[in-house]
């Protein structure tokens, strides 16, 4: 773990400053900083990123698993790497990757977090079936910003004891932001950290900006915030919706506050959320 400087853009007052900097980000892993270095080329090698990729046992076999998953409905397994990368493409598998390196940094193996890894996932899978069907973000920005979207819960965690409570009492907040909250009781909230870490991450922008307002819904109407940022935000109340549906729960205060901004935003009327909510259901049934 490391500390980082604060973004001035999130961050302003010399209170909060101070406060952000006693939070431990994990540093960007040596493998996330030798594919994104690749990645960066003129014409990335799948080769190259097969070999540094395959430098971590445990990574590839991670990886190869959920590249063959149902999710992604390939009609031929992976049985290497390479393969991986050809059947998803290599920025599809760099976002995967990412997400694995995510999880082992941030208490992969802490049996107290298999709820949130696994809704981030799910989240992921959502963001990612959604962007599809409306053709409105590359799948691996989508499937990044899906799995990084709470990435700082876990974080707050750790920094502050009575953080929990405060994240689940947000969570039944009917009609302020869930972020409100937590600046209210810790002076920074999760968004802003999952902002940080994506940045220190060498993330996407899009993917880092979309984090920092996922709960911000007024910004899907603001004009002079790039477009796709403003599409992943969208996307990620969809998949809100879509997960509390299929855990069984015909509400979603999220969808209440934001619903109608992201209707909006991505142009769709209650019966065509409806049919894609109801194919992102049968979707996440595959998985099981």
């Amino acid at each position: 773990m490391t500390t980082v400087a604060v973004p001035a853009q999130v961050i302003e007052t010399s209170v909060e400053d101070a406060l952000l900097r006693s939070i431990r980000i994990p540093p960007r892993p040596s493998l996330l900083v030798d594919l994104q270095q690749e990645l960066a080329v003129q014409d990335p090698s799948p080769r190259k990123i097969a070999r540094i990729i395959g430098n971590d046992v445990g990574m590839s076999g991670a990886l190869l698993k959920l590249a063959n998953s149902p999710f992604f409905g390939a009609a031929r397994k992976a049985k290497s790497v390479e393969q991986a990368i050809n059947f998803l493409g290599i920025n599809h598998c760099a976002a995967l990757l990412t997400g694995l390196l995510a999880k082992e940094a941030i208490g992969g193996n802490d049996s107290a977090l298999n709820t949130f890894w696994e809704t981030s996932a799910r989240r992921a899978q959502a963001v990612v079936f959604a962007s599809r069907k409306l053709r409105i973000a590359p799948p691996d920005i989508a499937h990044t910003f899906g799995l990084f979207c709470d990435i700082g819960v876990p974080l707050l965690m750790d920094r502050f004891p009575d953080y929990k409570d405060t994240f689940a009492l947000a969570q039944q907040e009917p009609v302020g932001k869930i972020t409100a909250i937590e600046d209210a009781r810790h002076a920074t909230n999760h968004a802003a950290i999952g902002c940080l870490l994506a940045r220190n991450w060498g993330l996407s922008p899009d993917v880092s900006w979309a984090i920092l307002h996922h709960h911000d819904y007024e910004v899907m109407e603001d004009a002079a915030t790039d477009d796709a940022v403003r599409s992943l935000v969208a996307l990620s109340v969809i998949a809100e919706k879509g997960i509390r549906r299929y855990h069984g729960y015909t509400d979603s205060l999220e969808w209440d506050k934001g619903g109608d901004y992201a209707c909006a935003h991505l142009g769709l009327n209650d019966d065509e959320v409806a049919d894609l909510l109801d194919e992102l259901h049968d979707t996440f049934h595959i998985e099981q």
